[in-house]
């Protein structure tokens, strides 16, 4: 019996991940002026039509219109006929201050000396192994690779001028006896074109100029099964074909089905809502453990209460490749890392506007992002050692 294992990815042009980017292009034009801004928003993407809702508290002043229409047409939406398009889109805004409730549990009392509590209850995970040089599991790391180097080709223009914006990815890795990947088994690549190509033209063009550049030749070989566009047709996609929602793609988002995940969405939170901030501080935790070879698997698990600055719990899991065991690590974890709200934002600069780019590809894996960081590595081998 083959041991497989499958993730997926979708372009930065996908319904989803396009409210996605919507939503944290409006929380970086907040923070860009107040970085002390408290952001929730959601996207609704449809038919010829862009919904904004959620909660803020900000001194900033943002044309939340302009900032819509700018993301829409910088994603590709430039056409008419994909009856969804930057200039002729309807841009509808409803969004309210945020509950005290809420602000209450959230902001530092300097008269009490009250510390920066969670702005929500949750778990959080983050993950790492070491099958690729990011730290991500090969499956999702590829599913990734397909879809922004297929966006980078249409963005050119030359290669393949028929694409368009939506596309997704699949791919299933066969792993060894050991569980180690081995092969790619079968590869799932579809994408939106203009009308006039052929199916045929498409499929010798993704073999040549995508499959090419992106799967490495010695994980290729004569069985890897190769399904293109295999519906037959994919000429109606973005948010005329599927309404887009905000936090839909947390899977991938994240691990691509590896680790495990909390529940709680990313984009269009600021880094108070501990969904998205420690979501980053576990990913930074587990990859510099792995990176430190103290372990080959790494899951990490930071828990909250709100209003509560400190986490409730601190749980790591190395699947039995740890070179110390669990508690010891965890333990480690909590004398070296901070992981309050308040940390974990001055770590990272996290009140700064950085997550647009987050928005497609995936949070994690990419060395441009603060939390991505190989800095703790000693630090985490002398709190064990």
């Amino acid at each position: 019996m083959k041991k497989l294992f499958t993730s997926e990815s979708v372009s930065e042009g996908h319904p989803d991940k396009v409210a996605d980017q919507i939503s944290d292009s409006i929380l970086d034009s907040m923070l860009e002026q107040d970085p002390d801004s408290r952001v929730a928003v959601e996207t609704l993407v449809t038919t010829g039509l862009a919904v904004i809702s959620g909660e803020v508290r900000t001194k900033a002043y943002v044309d939340i219109q302009e900032t819509v229409r700018k993301t829409i047409r910088e994603i590709g939406y430039t056409k008419s006929s994909y009856r969804f398009d930057s200039e002729s889109c309807g841009v509808i805004v409803t969004i309210h201050q945020q509950s005290d409730d809420i602000a209450m549990g959230v902001d530092e009392n300097k008269d009490s000396s009250k510390d920066m509590g969670a702005g929500d209850q949750g778990m959080m995970f983050g993950y790492a192994c070491n099958e690729t040089d990011t730290y991500m599991p090969l499956s999702i790391q590829l599913s990734h690779d397909l879809v922004r180097e297929l966006a980078a080709i249409r963005k050119e223009g030359k290669l393949m001028p028929y694409l368009a914006p939506d596309s997704k990815s699949q791919v299933t890795i066969e792993n060894d006896a050991d569980g180690n990947p081995k092969r790619v088994q079968t590869i799932v690549l579809s994408t939106q074109h203009d009308e006039n190509v052929t199916q045929e033209q498409i499929r010798a063009d993704i073999r040549k100029h995508l499959f090419a550049r992106v799967i490495p030749e010695h994980f290729m070989d004569d069985d890897t099964i190769m399904h293109i566009n295999p519906t037959g047709k994919f000429v109606i996609g973005g948010p005329h074909g599927d309404t887009g929602l905000t936090g839909r793609k947390i899977i991938v988002d994240t691990y691509g089905g590896h680790g495990a995940h909390g529940g709680g969405a990313f984009s269009g939170k600021d880094s108070t809502k501990v969904d998205r901030s420690a979501a980053y501080a576990s990913r930074h935790i587990a990859k510099n453990i792995v990176a430190a070879g103290l372990a080959e698997n790494c899951l990490i698990q930071l828990a909250y209460a709100i209003g509560v600055a400190e986490p409730v719990s601190v749980s790591v899991n190395t699947y039995g490749t740890g070179k110390v065991d669990d508690l010891t690590l965890a333990d480690a974890v909590k004398r070296t890392f901070d992981c309050t709200p308040r940390g974990i934002i001055k770590r990272f600069g996290l009140n700064r506007p950085i997550f647009r780019p987050t928005a497609a590809y995936g949070h994690f894996g990419r060395n441009e992002f603060p939390w991505e960081q190989l800095d703790y590595t000693d630090a985490i081998s002398n709190a064990v050692s």
